[in-house]
């Protein structure tokens, strides 16, 4: 796993090399500045995952660096931890309305700094993760079958083979994925893009409501001229078939 870069910027030489020496030991790659100027320099050219930043440093104090880093699409998204002896609510306000992630005021225990940082590093790799999941069910062309999807369940983020989908079904605002595993998970999707992105040869469309994997039907009950129900293997409740989808159920299946 790539080692997470992180810059401190902190006047305090000897807080400094003692948080430079606990992270390093903590196997963060760690760059260090002394002056706003400098932490501002730094970053633009090295890119670090997170900043810690003391507000009263020289030069340019913490929120002069967080306010110039902001406007830069290039830095904006990085975390950023404001390190304080302040604690009045109009310092704690400032540093948030201009985006600041975390307070850790004076003195403060190194593991409570370390705490604050997997947090932020974890909440930044859920929406990256996010965005790999929605970029790729939004952007690129249709699925095939052996295609595996990132799926986010819970806390934990997993590639799932899309042949072991069994269905789809609407839970407004997002949809509900079911998998043979008995793993589900919501996505923020509609079930329109689900369908023109998912293999047809595998998945059909049944109802306003329902996409399913057909190799996982088990029995296909005709309960109406036009209207079906469909048993899903290790599935206790039918699904039905609409009307307007009844035309594609006698064309794909038996």
């Amino acid at each position: 796993m790539e080692k997470k870069k992180i810059l401190v910027i902190e006047d305090d030489k000897k807080l400094l090399n003692n948080i430079q020496k606990f992270l390093e030991e903590m196997d963060f790659i760690v760059n260090t500045a002394s002056n706003g100027e400098n932490g501002i320099r730094i970053v633009k050219e090295w890119k670090p995952d997170i900043i810690i930043c003391d507000i009263s440093i020289p030069i340019k104090d913490g929120y002069e660096v967080l306010q110039e880093l902001s406007k830069d699409k290039q830095t904006k998204a990085i975390p950023f931890i404001f390190l304080t002896a302040k604690v009045e609510k109009e310092d704690f306000r400032k540093g948030m309305v201009l985006g600041a992630d975390d307070y850790i005021s004076k003195p403060f225990d190194l593991d409570d700094l370390l705490t604050s940082i997997n947090l932020r590093l974890e909440k930044v790799n859920r929406w990256n993760t996010k965005e790999v999941v929605e970029n790729k069910t939004t952007s690129e062309g249709p699925y095939k079958i052996e295609d595996k999807i990132l799926i986010n369940f819970g806390k934990k983020m997993e590639f799932c083979l899309l042949k072991e989908l069994k269905y789809i079904k609407t839970a407004y605002p997002y949809t509900l994925l079911k998998f043979c595993s008995g793993k589900n998970a919501l996505l923020r999707k509609s079930l329109d893009e689900w369908e023109n992105k998912l293999p047809s040869d595998y998945f059909i469309r049944i109802h306003q409501s329902s996409i399913i994997n057909t190799e996982y039907v088990t029995k296909i009950e005709k309960i109406s001229k036009s209207s079906y129900l469909i048993r899903i293997s290790d599935e206790a409740e039918p699904f039905i078939v609409s009307r307007r989808y009844s035309d594609r159920i006698k064309r794909r299946l038996p």
